[in-house]
C-alpha cells in the first residue's frame, strides 16, 4: 500500500515511521487521510 506513495514522491521519514506505525495498529491509509483532512483535529 505505502509503495504508491513511496514511487510519487520522497516523504519525510518521520511521516513513514508514523504510518507505518499506524498500519501496525490496524489504521488504514483512508483513516489517515480522513483524519488529516478533518479540521477539529488539528
Amino acid at each position: 500500500m505505502l509503495t504508491p506513495l513511496l514511487n510519487q514522491k520522497e516523504l519525510d521519514k518521520e511521516w513513514l515511521d508514523l504510518i507505518l506505525e499506524a498500519q501496525n495498529l490496524g489504521i488504514t491509509i483512508n483513516e489517515i487521510k480522513d483524519f488529516l483532512k478533518d479540521p477539529s483535529n488539528t
